[in-house]
């Protein structure tokens, strides 16, 4: 069969790369790394894996840093053809343990003598290093068939890791066939929109971790548009950053805009360089993109997507300045993209209405890993439920209502209430647990747990933590606890957490 336009992923990199090899990809301190060197780095790598034995359709865990190394290890085992799965930072021993068990023929890693969790919970899978037996030996030339994709379309190309706040780290699975097609991977699907915001990549400052599907998309966005990935020094310091390395473009949460915007404000720090700041991953105050707009100037890029789909809408910055009612919403799908909101019968709404929001792309995911039940709640005929509410104005515009799940999304990372719920429950002066969602200005929302002592028990708010940290992991303790003998009930005879949620609000 014939491949579509713009190759089988990552061809994309590969051609772009080779149309400018001497063009930088990545600055890493003072070292810059030119496109024609990642070439060799990523064919150095593929052979590699090659040579250890992996095979398309074989299963390689990432665990590597923010370097131009782990992009090209990342690239070269999607060239062999390999099921990807990003070890996101922050995995406790558990979840290392419970996702390295799950079938996986290798793990890659920057310094196995650096991480002996990791080498603990590999047990008898094998470790390879970036820097070591995998790394291309000096004067590597790459073969013919080094740089020749060999993924199987119909086949899983990545699985994205989400929290684990579910108490088993969920997976979502995307075919090599979607990458080939996704909104920022493929310029054979860009579309105006799509170039006017890569047009402000030049300088994207890289981050974080590139197993986040939302930062990989986005640094691709920006190298397969001529940019160059910028990775700044640690600690990393919004927003000097920006004019220290010249950066045009970055994604960054909620807080950390509201902690751009403080700086900005307080101490005139500059930001002259930005073109781009994409602002995603939890509600955005509507008076926020205001201000964003008035201290930062035309920049500010508002968008709504999942690990389970990508980015699915964008506001930019011209549109709210045509209309500034615009900032109640996280603007217009993008034209890849088809969105429609739904009743609780899966009947379409007219605009205005109120409901859930389904959505469906050819480069949205194909199912959760090792998780059917799931996979068949949200996947429905090719169509996949956000389990978000919201409504769509006369002009496609989305505004977001509320969510369908009962999670709470911290610092863009979705935790879901039921696992913290039933592990403090277990506690033993515990009878009875319920958690909610609170604004935060630092966080986004914050954790805060409400909880129904056993008769004659007190349980310690210590103790409780410890417990849930312990379980879960750190970013699964709720920041807030507080004790209730009685717990207000909704018409539904089921737990009011709207009334939870008042009693911490109620002035």
């Amino acid at each position: 069969m014939d491949e579509k336009p713009g190759g089988l992923f990552p061809q994309a990199f590969i051609d772009a790369f080779r149309d400018a090899p001497d063009l930088p990809a990545f600055e890493h301190g003072a070292r810059t790394v030119t496109r024609g060197e990642m070439l060799d780095l990523t064919a150095g790598f593929a052979r590699g894996l090659r040579t250890a034995g992996l095979v398309p359709g074989a299963r390689v865990a990432l665990d590597t840093g923010v370097t131009p190394e782990a992009f090209a290890v990342r690239v070269a085992a999607h060239l062999v053809g390999c099921q990807v799965v990003g070890l996101r930072p922050g995995l406790t021993r558990e979840h290392l343990r419970d996702i390295l068990a799950r079938d996986i023929d290798a793990v890659v890693t920057d310094d196995a003598a650096g991480r002996p969790e990791l080498a603990a919970a590999a047990g008898r899978t094998r470790l390879l290093e970036t820097g070591g037996a995998l790394r291309p030996p000096k004067g590597f030339t790459a073969a013919p068939g080094d740089l020749t994709p060999r993924g199987d379309r119909d086949g899983v190309g990545v699985v994205h890791l989400t929290s684990g706040s579910t108490g088993r780290p969920k997976g979502t699975m995307v075919t090599y066939g979607a990458l080939s097609e996704h909104w920022a991977l493929q310029p054979a699907r860009w579309t105006d929109r799509v170039r006017r915001l890569a047009a402000r990549y030049e300088r994207f400052l890289l981050f974080g971790t590139l197993t986040s599907a939302v930062m990989f998309e986005h640094v691709g966005l920006a190298l397969l548009a001529g940019g160059t990935a910028v990775i700044p020094h640690q600690p990393l310091v919004f927003p000097g950053v920006f004019a220290d390395l010249r950066v045009t473009a970055c994604m960054t949460t909620v807080p950390r805009l509201y902690g751009i915007l403080d700086a900005v404000r307080d101490t005139g720090a500059d930001t002259s360089s930005l073109r781009a700041l994409v602002v995603a991953g939890s509600p955005l105050a509507p008076h926020r993109l205001t201000e964003a707009a008035e201290l930062l100037g035309p920049v500010t890029h508002h968008a709504y997507g999942q690990t389970e789909t990508g980015m699915l809408t964008l506001l930019e910055p011209d549109e709210l300045a045509a209309d500034p009612r615009l900032a109640e919403t996280v603007g217009r799908p993008l034209d890849t993209v088809e969105l429609t909101v739904r009743d609780e019968d899966g009947r379409g709404l007219p605009a205005g209405g109120t409901g859930e929001v389904w959505v469906r792309a050819a480069d949205a995911f194909c199912g959760y890993w090792e998780d059917p039940r799931e996979t068949a709640d949200v996947l429905r005929d090719g169509w996949v439920r956000t389990r978000d509410l919201g409504r769509l104005d006369a002009g496609g515009y989305l505004r977001l209502t509320g969510r369908a799940r009962d999670v709470v999304i911290v610092n863009a990372i979705v935790h879901y209430a039921g696992p913290i719920e039933r592990v403090l429950a277990s506690h033993p002066d515990v009878d009875q647990a319920y958690v909610v969602g609170i604004p935060d200005e630092r966080t986004g929302e914050a954790i805060h747990a409400f909880v129904v002592p056993q008769p004659g028990r007190a349980p310690k708010r210590a103790a409780l933590l410890e417990l849930v940290a312990r379980t879960l992991g750190e970013a699964s303790v709720p920041a807030g606890v507080s004790t209730l003998t009685d717990v207000p009930v909704a018409a539904s005879g089921k737990p009011d957490k709207v009334a939870l949620r008042a009693l911490l609000t109620r002035p």
